[in-house]
């Protein structure tokens, strides 16, 4: 398939760049989505896997479902896909700062090789103690007879992910980067996940940044860019850095 875009824009060669990335550019990778008809949360409740309140109830069910997920993963190989692999050559090669922000709670751009990135919703391949808040590295199953290495007590740990109901992390950083940013690309995304659906309407009330949407259909907010293009990630994304940084 032909992905040869139409002119984009391109901003001055020490632009900040901003990327949001979400689900859609790891499913090419073979990451199930949650939104999609076929998704996660068509299968599975959110309320039963995906929030304090579930932990609390029943946190052996909880650590199943990440279990699962973790285990999925790992057994599959998963890979980072072009996508990925473009964007972590747009951080090389671009003489502005170039940062990542992403939905996943996979580990496929830091493979790729992109090395500024946050986690907005956390990583799958961490765990965090409930009791003091202690982050360490986690590839195997979780369970409730785990015990905090920091804090010496058990039942705590649970997946370094954000459940419904829970603040994002690293808002502050992020608000940042947007009010200093101007070109803002979104990746892969539904747009109706906020706060990250709401980045594009406040890049437009401040009028500095260039938006574009990147994705295989339009979002929920494809009105509110200024620049689109759809198709696979794999596809689109790669061609659209060829042309940022033959012009840079």
């Amino acid at each position: 398939m032909n992905f040869s875009l139409p002119d984009i824009f391109v901003p001055d060669r020490t632009a900040n760049i901003v990327i949001l990335t979400g689900a859609g550019i790891s499913k090419e990778s073979g990451i199930d989505t949650f939104r999609d008809p076929d998704g996660i949360w068509s299968k599975v409740r959110v309320e039963d896997v995906a929030t304090p309140e579930a932990f609390a109830r029943d946190p052996e069910r909880v650590h199943g479902f990440y279990n699962m997920r973790r285990r999925r993963v790992q057994t599959m190989n998963i890979a980072p896909n072009a996508a990925h692999d473009a964007l972590a050559r747009l951080e090389r090669g671009w003489p502005g700062a170039v940062l990542v922000v992403t939905q996943n709670v996979d580990s496929l751009h830091e493979s790729a090789g992109s090395a500024n990135v946050l986690h907005m919703h956390g990583r799958h391949s961490e765990a965090r103690c409930n009791h003091c808040g202690h982050v360490v590295p986690w590839q195997g199953d979780m369970s409730t007879a785990d015990v905090c290495a920091n804090c010496g007590r058990a039942g705590g740990l649970r997946p370094n992910v954000v459940w419904f109901g829970e603040t994002p992390f690293f808002m502050d950083e992020i608000q940042r980067a947007l009010a200093e940013c101007d070109l803002f690309l979104s990746i892969g995304t539904s747009g109706n996940v906020y706060p990250a659906a709401g980045f594009v309407a406040m890049l437009r009330r401040l009028g500095r940044a260039h938006t574009v949407e990147l994705n295989l259909e339009p979002s929920a907010g494809a009105g509110l860019f200024l620049e689109s293009h759809y198709g696979p990630a794999t596809g689109v994304v790669p061609r659209y850095v060829e042309r940022l940084l033959a012009a840079a």
